[in-house]
């Protein structure tokens, strides 16, 4: 396949100098490039539209801070022409022959949208390290079930692509929480389309190094997967697969969570330091998958050094997940101001 590929890329971009000329050259480097490439400066106080007007791509300014990353790019949406529409962060670059792998997958009139595997561009902190191995696990294990019923729980954000004519009907990415790439996901499901995951074509976030920015990305997340199950539920989850995995995932989330943070240190301390060996009990359930994913991309050793974070990183995650159910779903108090984390 070579050639143009009917592709507008939008990337929404708030004080993103430090990572948007990676992120713009990466797509420029294509072995499929894009028609066009719209960086959305949503008014930064840095020199981010500058780098990117140097690298020759369009860029758009709205009048103030749209206050989000769906926010920017619906500001762009309309002067999409394309049949197809991708959007990544200003954060995250591609590998070469990423659209040329993910892009077919949208030849299929009933797929919306099509994303790729996710991994960290940098794995050197606990929390980045942390995050390469959720990022194997899930995208080793629980993504190829999901794409086999076309229904992964979640089209990323960072990178995925769009039959824009399904984006328009749709109204663009909403705002209304805190997890638009979720929201927009579970909308296409309610208006009868599918979802397809791409394991070959691969992105790298830049993903939060220190906790004062993993804080701000995990309540997000946190409070936005609760308010897509309040949102979507009576419309979506009458899909069966749907609704075993989002019935999962809250289970685990508030169930599990509590077990992991408040019912097993009550058994260590007052019954048996036994009970120690439950924190580790689905450590090999986690490390397989993940260590044979890491075997074929020849980062075993990585993995191995890895496998601690993600543990500490489970940890702490619990401890948003809760805090988001809580003030989501007892004390209706809703997150609404995005804070972005990286």
């Amino acid at each position: 396949m070579s050639g143009k590929s009917d592709l507008t890329v939008l990337v929404p971009a708030y004080n993103e100098a430090s990572t948007i000329a990676d992120t713009i050259r990466s797509i420029q480097d294509q072995i499929v490039p894009p028609d066009e490439i719209i960086v959305i400066d949503d008014c930064s106080s840095d020199n981010t539209a500058d780098i990117a007007r140097s690298l020759g791509v369009t860029v758009m300014r709205p009048p103030k801070n749209t206050g989000s990353k769906a926010g920017a790019q619906n500001f762009a949406l309309s002067s999409v022409r394309t049949g197809y529409t991708m959007a990544i962060d200003a954060d995250t670059t591609l590998a070469s022959d990423a659209i040329q792998k993910l892009i077919p997958a949208l030849d299929d009139p009933g797929i919306s949208a099509a994303c790729g595997l996710v991994l960290p561009r940098y794995v050197k902190s606990v929390w980045e390290r942390g995050r390469y191995i959720e990022y194997l696990f899930a995208f080793s294990f629980y993504k190829p079930i999901q794409d086999y019923y076309e229904r992964p729980l979640i089209s990323s954000g960072c990178f995925s692509i769009y039959r824009t004519e399904a984006l328009r009907a749709n109204g663009g990415w909403s705002t209304r929480t805190m997890a638009e790439d979720m929201d927009l996901t579970w909308s296409f499901y309610k208006a009868g389309y599918g979802v397809r995951f791409i394991p070959e074509a691969t992105c790298y976030p830049v993903e939060p190094h220190d906790f004062g920015f993993m804080k701000k990305q995990l309540r997000r997340w946190s409070h936005g997967f609760v308010q897509n199950v309040k949102l979507h539920w009576r419309d979506v989850l009458h899909i069966s697969f749907l609704r075993s995995t989002v019935a999962i995932a809250m289970w685990d989330a508030i169930f599990a969570s509590i077990a992991y943070l408040v019912l097993l240190p009550i058994l260590i301390v007052f019954v048996s330091p036994i009970f120690l060996l439950a924190y580790m009990i689905d450590a090999p359930a986690v490390a397989f998958p993940v260590l044979v994913k890491a075997a074929s991309r020849n980062e075993i050793w990585k993995a191995v050094a890895s496998l601690p974070s993600f543990f500490v990183l489970r940890t702490v995650n619990s401890i948003f997940i809760l805090e988001a159910v809580w003030k989501e779903l007892v004390l209706c108090r809703p997150l609404r101001v995005y804070e972005k984390g990286h």
